[in-house]
């Protein structure tokens, strides 16, 4: 479902992602962990469109998401790190604007809003404004939302951060009964290392731009010779706590010369 061959993508003289190759198998849970800064997003951005690579090859759904954006974009769903609803609109609203963009018939798409909604347990707070929601009601509904059009794989970008466990439990059932009634293949990232541990049928592990471990969760566990996933990531990944503040900076300082590209 997926297939990244040798991709790079540099800012400048920065590396962001450094040569990296994975597949992703239709229907597979996959996580895709990593220290702030590793290259996750920027990888995801590729992925979705949302960056062109500097050099190598992704085919997402057997299609290339630089030549041939628009088919790939009608092949996923995306929830991202920060939130991207409406707060002026309605939660029907939200559901009914992501289906007409893209181009569901208004009878399907009011049935697939429907049975969402009502999966997400958001069906009565259909007439309700965004902006009155809980962080996890507006989870749900992203989640629901980014499902609308059908798509065969589901990106997520952290999506239970900040939830309780009770909202992220609830989330993670849901997911995985689609995964198993519909096959969606669902591709996450998250700083949960129990989720990860619990969700993911396989997992790959990026730091400093480059793919330094992958495999299942016992595998990387028994790789590192420790006892959780957790102490497995921190043994790939040294113990030293990263350097977020500087990030937006060298983002700034990068699109000031004009090196990002959306």
């Amino acid at each position: 479902m997926i297939e990244v061959s040798n991709l790079v993508k540099k800012f400048g003289d920065f590396t962001a992602v450094d040569n990296i190759s994975f597949k992703v198998s239709a229907g597979e849970i996959f996580a895709f962990l990593g220290p702030n800064g590793a290259g996750k997003s920027t990888t995801i951005k590729m992925l979705t469109t949302l960056l062109q690579p500097t050099s190598g090859q992704i085919l997402v759904n057997g299609h290339d998401p630089v030549h041939q954006p628009n088919i790939v974009r009608h092949s996923f769903g995306i929830v991202f790190q920060d939130p991207s609803l409406d707060d002026e609109l309605t939660a029907w609203e939200n559901m009914e604007f992501h289906g007409v963009l893209y181009g569901v018939p208004k009878k399907l798409r009011h049935q697939r809003a429907e049975q969402l909604m009502k999966l997400v347990e958001l069906w009565d707070r259909k007439k309700s404004l965004v902006k009155e929601f809980s962080g996890g009601m507006k989870r749900r509904l992203e989640i629901a939302r980014g499902l609308l059009h059908h798509p065969k794989i589901i990106f997520l970008d952290e999506p239970t951060l900040g939830l309780d466990p009770q909202t992220r439990n609830y989330m993670w059932t849901y997911l995985k009964e689609l995964n198993k009634a519909e096959g969606t293949t669902i591709f996450f990232t998250t700083h949960y290392m129990e989720e990860a541990e619990r969700i993911a049928q396989r997992i790959a592990i990026i730091d400093h731009g480059k793919i330094i471990a992958s495999g299942t969760a016992a595998e990387l566990i028994a790789q590192t010779k420790t006892n959780s996933l957790e102490d497995a990531f921190l043994n790939l990944t040294g113990r030293s706590i990263r350097e977020e503040a500087a990030a937006p900076v060298d983002r700034m300082r990068m699109m000031r010369r004009g090196f990002t590209k959306r």
